[in-house]
């Protein structure tokens, strides 16, 4: 079943043209990854599919209901959870303060209690320094502090921009055995920007690639990491 549907969005700033045409189906339970050059328009993707930028045309359905035009809360409250490049954690805030902001947009409030306790299960450290301010966190320790704030909106949908910017690879990889993890226990969809093809291919699933706005490419991430044309399509070569 189709959860998330863009149909030929068009995305300006100004202009500029960030996204040109964008379509892409992502079935329920997926993992989508998003690659290309810096610039191509892979984080304005993850930002107007949630509400941040409007797109000058085009479509965007989640489950079936047309959220083009809707604001951030209501894309969050039907279920899509976005966890920015760069972490943005709230600094001067604890731990468990970042999580509880994660909870704004939800009406069912009696399940936030168990929802916390469930994440301090899946982060452990979390829990050990729920009363530490944000900001003394490592930036692995960060990146997991916003995967748990994203759970906390009890999102169907989890877009995560570049994981593993800045992380060295040994976190990395634990960042993935928890995203993959995650989407096994609560049959979470992922979206992923991810820069490297290779982890990708690592971690499985499909991927486009997007350059100069519009996708050029895609298909199993195995499959595409083993193939010229990936490499091209990166680059440009073969453009005339």
């Amino acid at each position: 079943m189709t959860l998330l549907a863009v149909d030929d969005i068009t995305v300006s700033y100004g202009r500029l043209t960030a996204l040109r045409g964008v379509t892409l189906k992502i079935a329920e339970g997926e993992v989508l990854f998003v690659t290309g050059p810096n610039g191509a328009g892979k984080s304005t993707l993850l930002s107007a599919i949630a509400g941040v930028v409007p797109p000058r045309s085009g479509t965007i359905t989640i489950d079936g209901t047309d959220v083009t035009a809707a604001t951030p809360e209501a894309i969050a409250r039907r279920g899509f959870s976005l966890v920015p490049e760069g972490r943005n954690v709230f600094g001067a805030l604890t731990i468990e303060e970042n999580l509880k902001v994660g909870t704004g947009m939800r009406a069912d409030r009696k399940k936030i209690a168990g929802d916390l306790a469930s994440v301090y299960e899946e982060f452990p450290m979390l829990a050990a320094r729920r009363h530490t301010p944000a900001g003394m966190l490592s930036g692995g320790q960060q990146q997991m502090l916003v995967i748990g704030r994203a759970l906390m909106a009890a999102p169907r949908i989890m877009a995560i921009d570049e994981p593993s910017l800045g992380l060295a690879p040994k976190i990395i990889d634990q960042v993935y055995e928890i995203l993959l993890r995650l989407r096994h226990q609560r049959k979470l969809t992922l979206l992923i920007v991810e820069q490297s093809s290779t982890r990708a291919m690592m971690t499985g699933g499909r991927m486009i690639l997007i350059r100069g706005g519009r996708i050029v490419l895609q298909g199993e991430a195995a499959e595409m990491v083993r193939d010229e044309r990936l490499r091209q399509a990166y680059f440009g070569f073969g453009d005339h």
